[in-house]
């Protein structure tokens, strides 16, 4: 029986760091007020972190790229106003460049508490912040088949994301050391391939009968099955500072994933590729981004990444025209020709260095840096995000 087309809705999540403006720091404790003034601005939209000094929030399940673009606009737009109330400032940054993990608190809630009794040390190191896409796949089996697909395309995302070089005041030789953290928590990295969702199923059944989860939402790879929604959720990529930069990642992956769509209609499929080798590349992208290329499996060779691109928009160039989303993703050349922002941030840094500034000096330009790029936000049309529908995806 042929299986009805997913309606490819999109929601997007993003997290981001409070960030007290006269210390460039963390803010450990932030009023209690904030929250309460976001929560009352953003009904549903917004929401309390692992820690205190994080803030997340989630579009409404959204029809278009441009209409999520729009409302993640209006959010950040709210959230950065009602920061600057309190002397805050949000950062979209997957990692602070010089905050100490240790100063910072977990927030007073069950599941976080739950989390932080379980995973001790390594939950405590959590200092970090991601964004994560869903895409409605409203088949079940569908969407398990092209989670096993779209894992190939994973360290290209990746690579295009990349926003967190800097880790407790030290430059790390990543543009992702997030991904090194978070890859410490268990049920991590890329997802295993299942051949049925009854299997996805029975193996979460037994996870949760044996005691060591209380539901899917405790697998944390870098694409899973929604366990709230019929969603295959994105989660591998870090925070972009600018917008634009997230939506053409997000752009990118819901043509991907129409793009593994069409071929299953057609009785085709991506090629296979060991897991070991995809971790290769999703190595390559959390070192280099988007610097050094990477492994083109086929050709058995390093291939640069802007040539990778190119390649991967004549794949879509369907799919994106489907969507009406080109410029969106047109805009991912963008990213490749300026840098990810790993690689402004690393620029920041060396350039007070370099004029004999000190290091904290060069850290305080980094976080300014961050600061006005995630401040830095188009215009949206007006009433777009009235349109949305009125539930995250």
């Amino acid at each position: 029986m042929a299986i009805k087309e997913p309606s490819f809705t999109i929601g997007i999540e993003e997290e981001y760091l409070l960030v007290n403006k006269e210390s460039r720091d963390l803010e450990p404790e932030p009023p209690a007020a904030l929250l309460a003034k976001c929560e009352e601005a953003l009904r549903g939209q917004v929401s309390p972190e692992f820690l205190r000094s994080q803030i997340e929030v989630g579009t409404r399940v959204c029809k278009s790229v441009q209409q999520a673009r729009d409302e993640l606009v209006h959010l950040r737009s709210t959230v950065a106003g009602i920061a600057d109330e309190f002397g805050l400032a949000p950062i979209a940054s997957s990692t602070h460049p010089f905050a100490e993990w240790s100063a910072q608190q977990h927030t007073d809630k069950e599941r976080y508490n739950v989390l932080a009794r379980d995973l001790q040390h390594v939950a405590r190191r959590l200092v970090i912040c991601g964004m994560h896409v869903h895409v409605g796949i409203e088949d079940d089996d569908l969407r398990i088949d092209l989670m096993s697909q779209a894992s190939y395309f994973l360290p290209h995302l990746l690579a295009l994301s990349t926003s967190s070089p800097f880790w407790q005041g030290t430059p790390t030789g990543l543009k992702s050391y997030r991904l090194s953290i978070f890859d410490e928590l268990p049920r991590t990295g890329l997802p295993h391939q299942f051949s049925s969702y009854s299997e996805y199923a029975r193996t979460v059944e037994l996870l949760v009968s044996a005691g060591l989860i209380d539901d899917a939402t405790k697998l944390w790879w870098d694409l899973r099955p929604s366990a709230r929604f019929p969603t295959l959720e994105m989660r591998i990529t870090d925070v972009c500072p600018l917008i634009e930069d997230g939506i053409a990642i997000a752009a990118l992956y819901v043509c991907i994933l129409r793009l593994l769509y069409r071929l299953r209609r057609k009785n085709q499929r991506w090629r296979h590729y060991p897991p070991f080798l995809i971790r290769e590349n999703r190595w390559r992208a959390q070192r280099y981004g988007i610097g050094e290329g990477l492994v083109d499996f086929g050709k058995g060779a390093i291939v640069a990444f802007p040539m990778l691109l190119e390649e991967l928009f004549d794949l879509v160039a369907e799919d994106a025209a489907y969507f009406g989303c080109a410029a969106e993703i047109a805009h991912a050349r963008t990213i490749v020709q300026r840098g990810t922002s790993a690689d402004r941030q690393l620029a920041r840094y060396d350039e007070v260095m370099k004029l004999g500034g000190s290091e904290q000096a060069a850290f305080v330009a980094v976080v300014d840096g961050i600061i006005a790029e995630t401040r830095m936000l188009p215009s949206a049309r007006a009433g777009s995000p009235a349109k949305s529908e009125s539930r995250r995806a």
